[in-house]
């Protein structure tokens, strides 16, 4: 994980620098909450060339099922030749964390102490494990409205507290993760104190949101991506349909930041939210990192 979350640094860096090719993603969707995504990248620096396919079937969570489903092609860049296929579920898991990671190195405060998560799912495991490896937690809190969930999540994971509600969770955390498929704001502004990074993973459709506008509006917010953001994320869209931000309220990609572009944190006590949608070249990245460490099954065609 310490080396998926310098190599997701690297790459976002490149994507806000313009050093990579990646179209925004195509999506289809083809259920109430269901949908299709093709998202497609090419790293010059790594020359790799590659694209994620994904399903995300919110609802298989009541059927003990990943709610997100994927393989990752990569090629190479030079001869267009197939070099491997991977899976996309885990590497979609763990990348999310790892640049999540990367926004709490450089927008969380240095003192922050009490995590706090909301939901209990694979990305919740997976964000405790990265978040360690860059802030030093005393205290971590977690809350979702399955008690089986939690008490199943808390006995699987060391120094980690069940919450009794949201809110208890929330209130005076320093670093607060939304790892959820709500469609609808899961905290609400006034339950965030000065100086908390916000990161939000779920909410990945223009009509869904897990905070309130008003929270959106109090903060500092970094996106992966403005023109992604700007067209999938609905905690973006509605805060600015509401009026609490305007289009020009984005401070900065997180690869801006991480590249020295634009400033991180500013002072102690700002609300900084980094609002994560996921980018394929993270995906082309993390699989090219799984190819070269090995041990996949080579089969010739």
């Amino acid at each position: 994980m310490g080396e998926l979350i310098d190599a997701m640094e690297g790459a976002l860096a490149a994507f806000s620098a313009g050093e990579v090719l990646q179209p925004v993603r195509l999506t289809m969707g083809f259920g109430a909450r269901d949908f299709f995504a093709l998202m497609p990248a090419c790293d010059p620096k790594s020359n790799l060339l590659g694209a994620k396919l994904v399903t995300v079937v919110p609802d298989n969570a009541a059927k003990g099922l990943p709610s997100h489903q994927a393989i990752i092609a990569l090629f190479d860049r030079t001869t267009g030749a197939l070099l491997a296929v991977t899976d996309g579920r885990y590497i979609t898991e763990a990348r999310t964390a790892a640049v999540s990671a990367v926004s709490a190195r450089h927008l969380a405060r240095k003192d922050a102490r009490v995590l706090a998560m909301i939901g209990t799912g694979v990305q919740a495991r997976s964000h405790l494990e990265a978040l360690r490896l860059v802030r030093g937690f005393d205290e971590t809190r977690v809350w979702s409205p399955n008690r089986v969930n939690v008490a199943s999540f808390v006995a699987g994971t060391s120094g980690v507290k069940a919450a009794g509600s949201a809110e208890e969770a929330v209130r005076g955390a320093d670093v607060v993760v939304l790892a959820t498929s709500s469609a609808t704001p899961v905290i609400r502004s006034e339950w965030i104190a000065p100086g908390t990074h916000v990161i939000a993973v779920g909410a990945c459709r223009p009509n869904q949101r897990e905070m309130d506008g008003a929270l959106v509006g109090r903060a500092k917010l970094v996106v992966d991506s403005r023109a992604a953001a700007l067209v999938e994320s609905g905690d973006v869209l509605m805060a600015i349909e509401e009026g609490h931000i305007t289009a020009e309220r984005i401070h900065a990609e997180l690869g801006e930041i991480a590249g020295g572009k634009r400033p991180g944190r500013q002072s102690e006590d700002e609300i900084t939210i980094f609002k994560s949608l996921g980018l394929a070249i993270e995906d082309v990245v993390s699989a090219g990192l799984a190819y070269r460490h090995g041990g996949g099954t080579e089969v010739w065609l």
